[in-house]
């Protein structure tokens, strides 16, 4: 299988995100409960224009982010792995399962409890840290498993996108909306028009961010929707689509994604923090990740398969299928995310964020060694791949 110049930028970008990232919640941990301490916690408390530090970082840079994501989304269909029906029913398969097996699990342990709106916690995957486990591999890991884990992580955060949207609006000002989504219609007209120039997409963009911010629809919807205004063309690199794409890659791996991390894994640890480890809700969440994010993934790739809708690549087994499925189980950024949505006790955030750290470092850590026992000591692509 021959990967594209763009997708393998954007896995090159990610890897090297996911390892960051790997690094800042390290320092951000090590802050929090050992050096400067109370200064570094207040540091994203601070107020700037009416709102927190943190406000502002998830509610506005992680909109660019989603931007990217909305980017990639759409490369995936027109010209990637998902632009071909028959190559995209195992990871639209493998998604779906890995969305809904971890949400069940979680609301069989919180069904009916105060804590029951976390069920979207456990449905998301990282693409960064996924990817940046599945790097440390090197020439052992064939093109259609990186491609698997990509389609598979993106659609599960194109799943995310549309739980935040629905489950995640307390409050909705239908006039801020209308106005949002006309802009967004003004967007698509110029698309209609083929105009190519970013500026009036980008101008645009803030505008919606702003009307869908007071909207009550959570902001960062705007990225993806931006995304899907912007002309794609061709796909090639003189394509709107692509020169944002490329343009967004670095910023957003090397300085958004470690900025989020940083200002959401600034947590500290009580004495008695393993207990939170035992209430419902952090059960849930480590079932969900650890237990239903693999099993979800593998069994619906198998019914898919048996089916007969689709085939599994030759170069992989059904033991990398499970493989996959454990870095699957690597929440971190978008299930910290969706935490901070579900939740407006802080308790209750705090034993989220620790139990999806701990998840996340399990799920990668046995994805790592599973993957690594079971590929070959390096995979050559074959010149009929």
């Amino acid at each position: 299988m021959k990967l594209t110049k763009l997708f393998t930028e954007f896995f090159e970008s990610e890897k090297a995100s996911g390892l960051l990232l790997i690094y800042c919640t390290c320092i951000s941990l090590l802050l929090s409960n050992y050096f400067f301490k109370e200064n570094y916690i207040q540091l994203w408390h601070f107020q700037l224009w009416g709102h927190q530090l943190t406000h502002w970082i998830n509610d506005g840079l992680m909109a660019i982010f989603f931007l990217l994501i909305g980017l990639e989304l759409e490369r995936e269909i027109y010209v990637g792995e998902l632009s071909n029906i028959k190559n995209s029913i195992l990871p639209i398969f493998a998604a779906f399962g890995g969305m809904l097996i971890p949400a069940l699990l979680f609301l069989f342990f919180n069904f009916g409890t105060e804590s029951q709106a976390g069920a979207g916690i456990p449905m998301a995957t990282d693409i960064a840290f996924a990817i940046g486990i599945l790097s440390l591999l090197g020439s052992r890991v064939p093109a259609s498993l990186k491609v698997l884990l990509t389609a598979i992580a993106v659609i599960d955060d194109l799943g995310a996108i549309i739980v935040i949207a629905i489950f995640y609006t307390k409050t909705l000002a239908f006039s801020n909306l209308f106005l949002a989504l006309g802009i967004f219609a003004l967007l698509l007209f110029f698309n209609r028009m083929k105009v190519h120039n970013l500026i009036p997409y980008i101008i645009g963009g803030i505008v919606m961010w702003y009307f869908m911010l007071q909207s009550g629809v959570h902001a960062t919807i705007t990225g993806v929707l931006l995304a899907f205004a912007i002309p794609f063309g061709d796909g090639k690199e003189r394509s709107p689509s692509f020169i944002l794409q490329h343009g967004l890659h670095k910023p957003v791996a090397f300085i958004i994604l470690p900025i989020f991390a940083l200002a959401n894994t600034c947590i500290t640890f009580n004495s008695d923090w393993f207990s939170g480890m035992t209430n419902l809700n952090s059960i849930g969440i480590l079932v969900g990740l650890l237990m239903g994010k693999p099993f979800g993934i593998f069994i619906f790739s198998l019914i898919a398969v048996s089916m007969g809708l689709c085939v599994l690549p030759k170069e992989l087994k059904w033991k990398h299928v499970l493989g996959v499925g454990l870095l699957g189980g690597i929440g971190f950024t978008m299930s910290i995310f969706i935490a901070l949505l579900a939740y407006e006790q802080e308790a209750l955030v705090t034993q989220s964020k620790i139990a999806i750290l701990l998840a996340s470092l399990t799920a990668g850590a046995m994805g790592y060694f599973l993957l690594k026992l079971t590929l070959p000591a390096q995979y050559v692509e074959s010149d009929s791949d």
